[in-house]
């Protein structure tokens, strides 16, 4: 039976896919795609593999995933599907448990290894266009760099090109573009000639046949959005309560300047018994 593809854009998909044993391959693929480091990733040690029903139910659980690669670099890699208003906060404060976990008490600082956070957005975030956006410590007048052991990365998926076939594409675009439409032109040309699109296509068509993944799908995406809409209302509410605070103090100041309550009202949109009670002093 033909079933519509699950989105590997939803973190319980894109785990299975990117982060389990019998797929590191397509795992050390995007690595080398996305990081291009000097000396290319042979393996990768995955860690928390497995996925607990609980997590799937619980909207600010994350489902990321997490490897040691051959370089000695820890990797983690989150991917969202909205706008979670936090992100620069979020990343920095997930790379510094990720850094500061390596070391035990009687550990060397010299054993610290390198540390990197990807971040995978489906909306845009940084006012630039540029699809990927790499971030280190650096001196902010000569751009020296003080160390490669902090690295951050941000990928949004909006931000990518229209691919054709016609053109040649990064590997980081194509394995952007399998996230954005599995199912595109381009996914379909370059799955016959790349083993490791393959091995991803076929691995989304096994979920998305399964029935019990699918049952998990949903049952994800719908924490995911949960997540998505409290986060939205809090974020609107904030707006609407600095407004209404914004408000409160122009009437007060308009007060003291003995200005009549009909200026007040024209000048703040309060209605006349809320300028009453803060005359009052009861707001």
């Amino acid at each position: 039976m033909t079933r519509t593809l699950l989105s590997p854009k939803v973190d319980f998909v894109f785990k299975k896919i990117f982060g389990s044993e019998e797929n590191k391959s397509v795992l050390i693929s995007f690595l080398n795609a996305t990081l291009k480091p000097k000396k290319e990733i042979v393996s990768v040690d995955l860690k928390n593999t497995d996925i607990e029903k609980e997590y799937l139910k619980d909207k600010f659980s994350k489902l990321d995933v997490k490897a040691t690669t051959s370089n000695k670099e820890i990797i983690n890699i989150e991917i969202q599907l909205g706008d979670q208003y936090n992100m620069t906060q979020r990343t920095l404060y997930y790379w510094s448990k990720m850094y500061e976990e390596q070391m035990e008490q009687s550990d060397n600082y010299r054993k610290l290894s390198r540390t990197v956070c990807i971040n995978i957005l489906n909306y845009n975030y940084l006012d630039n266009d540029r699809l990927h956006n790499i971030y280190r410590l650096k001196e902010i007048e000569t751009n020296e760099e003080l160390t490669d052991i902090c690295e951050i990365h941000f990928i949004e998926i909006p931000k990518l090109r229209h691919l054709d076939l016609k053109d040649e594409a990064d590997m980081l675009e194509v394995w952007v573009e399998f996230l954005r439409d599995p199912e595109s032109e381009v996914i379909r040309s370059i799955e016959t000639i790349n083993n490791d699109i393959k091995k991803a296509k076929d691995k989304l068509y096994k979920l998305s046949q399964s029935k019990e993944d699918r049952e998990l799908y949903f049952l994800r995406e719908k924490s995911i959005r949960d997540e998505i809409s409290a986060l939205s209302k809090a974020k609107e509410e904030g707006i609407q309560t600095g407004a209404k605070n914004k408000e409160l103090e122009i009437a007060k100041n308009a007060i003291k300047n003995n200005l009549d309550d009909n200026t007040i009202k024209a000048i703040t949109g309060l209605s006349l018994e809320e300028i009453k009670q803060i005359r009052n002093n009861k707001i």
